[in-house]
């Protein structure tokens, strides 16, 4: 696999995950979901030296979610091994399950658009700084499909069931300033300052007992969240049984086409 796709480094006991699509807005194919499961999974590993890690975006976007023409759109199977992965995580994402279980605090530095499971992945960041630039959106709903389990756990957790509601069942993006009033993010800054300001809030988190740290996350996970692998199957299930649907079908011919589309309830 080429190492383009998701780039890596470390400063500092910090690990920078950085997706690398910009010509695709980072969109995810299978390639970039198997390099950012490993780099998650690496940084966790027993005798890593890694104490946070921060995942951004090369160019204009964060994340645009998943490849529409590669998965959705049917130009790509499955490869076997992440097939064999999703098996092993009990129908979870795989890259969901190594964020959602690892004990390494993430921060997302969101540096443009987040929509689809882009949003999903800034969700399962411990702590969310934003450019100006970036925009937020739960937009399964107009592909006729179900959000990830963190859209369904996290979400709400974070800005209230309502609004929660409001974000998936319309597909609304939301800038930036509007997500860091209703609590989605916790810093907003302007766009130069993004990197740098992640950086600094990784830093102080590395300048801690690292296994104290990682104890509060475990904590948190333990007395806030939901069984993700139980909701992560059921989500997976879902969306299966939902892109079987004319109304799924037709969510992906009008975005590859550049049209509205037209649901039938079907």
């Amino acid at each position: 696999m080429s190492e383009d796709v998701v780039k890596y480094e470390e400063r500092d006991y910090i690990g920078v995950i950085t997706l690398n699509r910009p010509a695709a807005m980072n969109s995810l194919n299978y390639q970039s979901y198997l390099e950012l499961e490993d780099r998650v999974r690496a940084a966790s590993e027993p005798g890593a030296d890694v104490r946070v890690l921060v995942i951004t975006g090369e160019g204009r976007a964060f994340c645009a979610g998943d490849d529409v023409k590669q998965i959705l759109g049917g130009g790509q199977a499955a490869p076997a091994e992440f097939a064999e992965r999703a098996r092993r995580s009990g129908g979870l994402t795989p890259a969901a399950d190594a964020l959602l279980y690892t004990d390494i605090p993430v921060i997302a530095a969101v540096n443009g658009p987040a929509v689809g499971w882009g949003m999903e992945l800034a969700l399962m960041a411990d702590i969310r700084v934003a450019s100006k630039k970036a925009k937020f959106g739960e937009l399964f709903v107009i592909r006729g499909l179900c959000c990830d389990a963190p859209g369904l756990g996290r979400l709400a957790q974070l800005v209230g069931r309502e609004r929660a509601a409001e974000l998936l069942f319309t597909g609304e993006v939301i800038d930036a300033e509007t997500a860091e009033r209703i609590g989605l993010v916790s810093h907003l800054v302007e766009h130069e300052d993004l990197l740098p300001t992640a950086l600094s809030i990784a830093a102080k988190i590395a300048g801690n007992p690292p296994l104290a740290v990682q104890t509060l996350k475990a904590g948190l996970r333990r007395t806030l969240e939901p069984d993700w692998r139980a909701t992560g199957l059921w989500a997976s299930q879902q969306i299966a049984a939902l892109r079987k649907t004319e109304d799924s079908k037709e969510g992906v011919a009008a975005f590859l086409e550049k049209r509205e589309p037209v649901f039938t309830g079907r």
